[in-house]
């Protein structure tokens, strides 16, 4: 079986070829030059160009033709291919996918729309290899990807909102007056639909980042044993401050803190600190 995926998954072009796995770069345009995501430009670097910028960055998905030429590539190896990609309520990625695999009729492709992004969709492509090592069928493995889906919830907060309005996942009014009134808000990938919906709204960064455990609180009791792990774009202080306040609530399994990757990096700036958790009962066993 063979698995593909895209750079919103936050795993880089090394770390895919470890597991495997064929990823298909989502694309970031900055003052008129443009980058592979994962491929071609760090996150740190990229967050430099960024501050830098004299205009928005652009984002773009991979073509159908990139998909079409992947697709095929690998269905001469086997065509049997598992393919995991971003939620299709924040990017077209998907859509591109699923027009692709019908231009591919000599592969046996399954589509997974992983509802989330960064590191909540590298679970589920980290799950996909783990079960398929050990010869679970494909649609076993689907099985069990639903299951992470269900059990995973992503929150996150940012302290500038300028990118979220540029990108239209704010709407410019209501983004405009949040940030002149100093607010900031927590926001959560929806794993009904995949898409963002603000929680809560906090008048500082700091206050956002604390509200986050609470936030799990309601659906996970204090001292729950939690799968963790923090997102960050560029910024460790808060990831280390997101750390300690989780650590005070629940029992917290902590995977290496991820950086934020340039195509979703584009949408929210320098900054951004989120968290991808789900209770350690619900995840199904893996490797």
């Amino acid at each position: 079986m063979k698995i593909v995926t895209d750079s919103g998954a936050d795993l880089s072009f090394t770390e895919c070829q470890e597991l495997g796995v064929t990823m298909l770069p989502l694309k970031v345009e900055v003052d008129g030059r443009s980058y592979q995501s994962g491929v071609d430009i760090t996150p740190e670097a990229f967050y430099d160009l960024m501050d830098k910028a004299d205009s928005m960055p652009k984002t773009s998905t991979p073509s159908l033709g990139e998909f079409v030429d992947a697709y095929k590539r690998l269905a001469q190896e086997d065509p049997d291919i598992l393919s995991i990609h971003i939620s299709s309520g924040l990017s077209g990625t998907y859509h591109t996918a699923v027009q692709a695999a019908a231009d591919v009729p000599e592969a046996n492709i399954a589509l997974v729309d992983t509802l989330t992004l960064s590191a909540g969709t590298g679970w589920q492509v980290r799950a996909a290899v783990d079960l398929a090592r050990k010869g679970l069928s494909k649609q076993e493995i689907l099985i069990k990807l639903r299951q992470i889906q269900d059990a995973t919830t992503t929150y996150f907060t940012l302290p500038d909102l300028k990118y979220l309005i540029a990108g239209g996942r704010i709407s410019h009014l209501k983004g405009l007056l949040a940030s002149l009134l100093g607010i900031l808000p927590v926001i959560q990938v929806s794993n009904e639909d995949g898409k963002y919906y603000d929680k809560v709204k906090k008048r500082s960064f700091m206050r956002a980042i604390e509200a986050i455990p609470q936030l799990i609180k309601n659906k996970h009791p204090e001292g729950t044993e939690l799968q963790t792990q923090i997102c960050s774009a560029a910024d460790p202080v808060s990831a280390a401050r997101l750390k300690e306040a989780m650590d005070k609530v629940f029992k917290c399994d902590w995977l290496p803190v991820v950086s934020l990757g340039t195509a979703l990096g584009a949408h929210t700036g320098r900054g951004l600190i989120g968290i991808i958790v789900a209770a350690k009962k619900d995840l199904p066993v893996t490797a």
